[in-house]
């Protein structure tokens, strides 16, 4: 397995585990749901940005949380057309369908505050700067 190690594999899931148990702790929701919101919230980004910053992005994701990122990804329909706050926010709250939110703006600034905490100052600037003004506003302040 060359450089590959089993601990290898399990600091990967304990740093994705963290992440779950930061959002779950912030939001005081339960680890399925926080899951849930971080893995929607993360591919509707990865679909709003241009690819290049997606791919910068995803450089500095944890490797489990970078899998959860790319999964079913598909590249030709990426970025979408309208990369609207209404239409970001649509396609989260359409993910919990069967468990709606209360609040889907603070629950995706959750997830945008978790990202600016683990992800450095310059790469979350370029997602900022990539994103439209009204999206960009649910991104903690600078």
């Amino acid at each position: 397995m060359g450089g590959t190690s089993i601990p290898n594999f399990t600091h990967a899931a304990q740093q994705a585990q963290q992440w779950v148990n930061e959002l779950a702790g912030g939001l005081n929701w339960d680890e399925r749901r926080s899951y849930h919101l971080l893995r929607c919230v993360l591919q509707a980004l990865r679909d709003w940005l241009p690819q290049q910053e997606m791919a910068d992005l995803s450089a500095q994701l944890p490797a489990l949380i970078r899998g959860i990122y790319f999964e079913g990804w598909k590249p030709l329909e990426a970025p979408v057309w309208d990369r609207s706050k209404e239409e970001f926010i649509a396609r989260i709250q359409g993910a919990f369908s069967d468990d709606l939110l209360n609040d889907p703006d603070a629950a995706v600034m959750a997830v945008f505050r978790l990202l600016d905490r683990h992800v450095s100052s310059g790469e979350i600037e370029d997602v900022r700067n990539s994103m439209k003004k009204t999206l960009r506003d649910l991104w903690p302040a600078d």
